[in-house]
């Protein structure tokens, strides 16, 4: 069971991250083929200087961005490295551009470098150099930035591979081909540090993300698909980007058989004619140094100590429905001994109908020798024998009755007993449900501050999440980050920034425009007046003293007066605002721009898939909250009727009591019958004196029987539908007993497969996979530099490398 949950929180863990990354850079890989594609125009022989001007003007348009922001405090070094690459992705040439960035003071700068050929593509800083590669610049107060030649083995080497109808091809043999082609890129990471993991040393890659991307003309081109990326078609051409993070695999520890992290990116598709312009791929190493995984730590904390109160909470309903499962095993092992006290009531009772039946035979047969006692004393005799016999029979009857009162009577002090404990056993879960209901719903509080948390570290405003709203509220926040509002977004910040940017610079920009004008007017004003020259031929006349002060006077009074007109202030203003709007769209399209709004859309696009990967799992423990709510609402109905129950064994053991007494009262009275009788029929002799006596008593006596008889037959009645109830008691009891059987091994087995396989995750695989982060996390910021470094800099490194076009010969 550790397995498994060990191979989901690699994959939770991995994917996030991994995904996190791949959606922040996928535009940027499509916008640097387009740049890659520029770059090549001006041909191999020449592509030091084509990077040189590309470089140059990148450079100054972050110069000019970094005038805003704070300054820095300490020297650092940003490098790119372009791999000028065959078709096979075997390297040619390779050219790095170096900024020494945040050179404040004049005189000397130490740097390291390895490079060939330095020169100064910006300034006209000079260095010198010694044997051991360390430079000294002469810095003159400002950042400096030199390029140069490469000849260190790179830390991640690319491979093209082609194949045609399946059958594996060279670049030359696939150009002006026809078939179902696939393109491989191949990435192999020998860039290895050595960090400590739980205590042991160990070796693991430095983490680069690298980003491929090509263009494919749809005349060439059908059908492209991607491994591990996306393809996006405008109508004439497709544009193929894929990523892929070699090395990840084996520094994560994770097998493939459970999550394969991709090293290569695949490309296949129907083509006819091939042809390949380029291919440009981008690797950084920087994907993981920004996240923070003290707070991941704190979280992982939380979370254990979350499950801990979980598990303690899982035990007590364990705990509970054992106990529930034995109180209904001993009430179902009691029901036998009800049904036999019910079984002999039920004998007992039909006994005494039987005896009251025979009773008012012998009292009719009384009856009817007491009507004929004055024709012999023979007759009245036999029905005194009758009578005995009768009394007997009734006091026998009785004495039966009495007995099965008394089991009876026991039975159902029994069943009360018994009744009794069931009652506490539900009575005491009963009395647990809150502790069980708030438990549930402190660790749904618990998930929904550590949700209001996590959206507030990620920038995002919402209501504060609650049982009730939480899934309109991240249901809404998913919305609002939706693509296209995304794109909204991310295009009206831009915008915002740049127009405030610009905007800040109009007395500036008017000023050169009213220039501008000023010099038209003044030619204007010069041909008006006969003097056939330009603004700046009459200036060098006036600086040469050829135009006399008069004509100056003169033509300066016009111009004035000509740049005062609502005419020329209405050109002024409009050329202004026109220059305005040109630069806002010119910085709005800019790479620097372009790529502040792709960073934008990418991030919303984390956020979107973290709130929906969020509300996905609270979700899942909304289920099991509402699961424990429902349980504990059985629990406390089933107590309310136990104590129902309860209530009946206390008036049937009434009931029996006075049954109880009745027959022993029953049997008293029988006796004395008995006694009557026999003294009846010793007296015979005399009985013929008390005729008239006897024939009213007699009457009476009959009136009696009937009236026993009837009660008797009631009695019987009674107990017979008390025989069936308890049938149906004892299988109710079998029902409950099941359940409750089924609830203790459900929840023993809730507790074993769910909650402390859940706890053993938390405790083990979770921290471990952490620690291998921070691992990879330590060792990309160790590499910082391709060519060199000094001690005391900073340093950022990026590569990108372009591979030669595949054309048709």
């Amino acid at each position: 069971m550790k397995k498994n949950n060990k191979n989901n929180n690699h994959k939770i863990l991995n994917k996030n991250y991994i995904k996190g990354a791949i959606s922040g850079a996928l535009a940027l890989t499509i916008l640097c083929s387009g740049v890659g594609v520029a770059a090549y125009s001006a041909g191999a022989d020449n592509t030091a200087q084509a990077l040189g001007v590309q470089t140059e003007s990148t450079v100054e348009a972050v110069k000019k961005a970094s005038t805003t922001k704070e300054a820095l405090k300490k020297l650092s070094k940003n490098e790119t490295v372009y791999v000028i690459a065959d078709a096979s992705g075997a390297a040619k040439k390779i050219i790095v551009s170096d900024w020494l960035k945040g050179v404040d003071t004049k005189g000397k700068v130490k740097d390291v470098s390895k490079l060939k050929d330095v020169k100064n593509v910006k300034g006209d800083e000079t260095y010198t150099v010694n044997e051991d590669n360390a430079y000294e610049w002469a810095a003159k107060g400002d950042d400096i930035y030199y390029q140069g030649t490469g000849t260190t083995e790179l830390p991640v080497k690319l491979k093209l591979s082609y194949k045609l109808n399946g059958k594996t091809v060279s670049a030359d043999e696939i150009a002006g081909k026809s078939g179902k082609v696939t393109i491989r890129i191949d990435y192999e990471n020998t860039q290895k540090e050595k960090v400590k993991i739980n205590g042991k040393t160990e070796e693991v890659n430095v983490p680069f993300l690298m980003l491929s991307g090509m263009i494919l003309d749809d005349d060439k081109f059908k059908n492209v698909e991607v491994s591990n990326g996306k393809a996006i078609n405008d109508g004439t051409r497709t544009i193929v980007a894929g990523f892929a993070l070699p090395g990840m695999q084996d520094s994560l520890d994770i097998d493939k058989d459970e999550m394969e992290i991709p090293d290569y990116v695949e490309i296949t598709a129907d083509t006819t004619d091939f042809e390949l312009s380029t291919t440009m791929t981008v690797a950084m190493n920087d994907i993981f140094n920004d996240v923070d995984f003290s707070k991941v730590d704190d979280k992982v904390d939380e979370l254990k100590d979350s499950l801990d109160e979980l598990e303690d909470a899982a035990e007590q309903l364990v705990d509970g429905s054992s106990q529930l499962y034995d109180g209904i095993g001993t009430l179902l092992d009691k029901s036998g001994t009800l049904i036999e006290g019910i079984d002999k009531l039920y004998d007992g009772a039909e006994q005494v109908n039987s005896g009251a039946k025979k009773l008012d035979s012998g009292a009719d047969g009384l009856s009817s020798g007491a009507k004929t006692l004055d024709d012999g004393a023979a007759k009245l005799k036999n029905g005194a024998s009758q009578l005995d016999g009768g009394a007997s029979q009734l006091d026998s009857g009785l004495a039966t009755l009495a007995g099965g009162a008394s089991q009876v009577d026991n039975g159902a002090a029994s069943l009360s007993s018994y009744v009794a404990t069931l009652a506490g056993g539900l009575g005491k879960l009963s009395s647990n449900s809150a502790t069980l209901n708030g438990g549930a719903e402190q660790v749904f509080n618990t998930l929904l501050s550590t949700a209001d948390t996590l959206i507030a570290t990620s920038g995002l405003t919402a209501d504060k999440l609650t049982i009730k709203n939480y899934d309109s509220v991240l249901e809404g926040l998913i919305s609002s980050l939706s693509d296209e509002n995304s794109q909204k977004l991310a295009y009206n910040t831009a915008l915002e920034t740049v127009t405030a940017t610009v905007n800040s610079q109009k007395d500036v920009i008017r000023t050169a425009v009213e220039a501008t004008v000023r010099k038209s007017v003044t030619e204007q004003v010069l041909a008006a007046a006969g003097l056939g020259m330009t603004a700046d031929q009459y200036d060098a006349a006036v600086a040469a003293g050829q135009v006399s002060e008069e004509v100056q006077a003169q033509v300066s009074t016009a111009v004035s007066t000509q740049m005062s007109t609502s005419a020329v202030q209405a050109t002024i203003d409009s050329n202004t605002a026109s220059q305005i709007q040109s630069l806002i769209e010119t910085n709005m399209n800019s790479e620097e721009v372009q790529s502040q709004i792709q960073a934008g859309i990418a991030k919303a696009q984390a956020g979107r898939k973290l709130l929906q990967a969020l509300k996905t799992q609270l979700d899942s423990y909304n289920t099991f909250y509402k699961g424990v709510l429902s349980y504990t609402a059985g629990v406390d109905q089933a107590n309310e009727g136990a104590q129902q129950i309860l209530a009946g064994t206390y008036t049937l053991k009434d009931g029996t009591g006075s049954l109880v007494s009745g027959a022993g009262q029953l049997k008293n009275g029988s006796s004395s019958l008995k006694s009557g009788t026999s003294e009846l029929k010793s007296g015979t002799s005399t009985l013929k004196d008390g005729t008239s006596s006897l024939k009213s008593g007699v009457k009476t006596l009959k009136n009696g029987t009937g009236s026993l008889s009837n009660g008797t037959t009631t009695l019987l009645d009674g107990i017979a539908t008390l025989k069936n109830g308890g049938k149906t008691l004892v299988d109710g009891v079998q029902q409950l007993n099941d359940g409750a059987m089924t609830l203790s091994k459900g929840m023993k087995k809730f507790k074993e497969e769910g909650i402390d396989s859940i706890v053993d995750a938390a405790n083990g695989d979770v921290r471990d996979i952490i620690d291998r982060f921070k691992a990879v996390q330590k060792a990309s910021k160790k590499y910082n530099n391709y060519s060199g470094i000094s001690d005391d800099m900073d340093g950022k490194v990026d590569f990108i490398y372009k591979t030669d076009s595949i054309e048709k010969k």
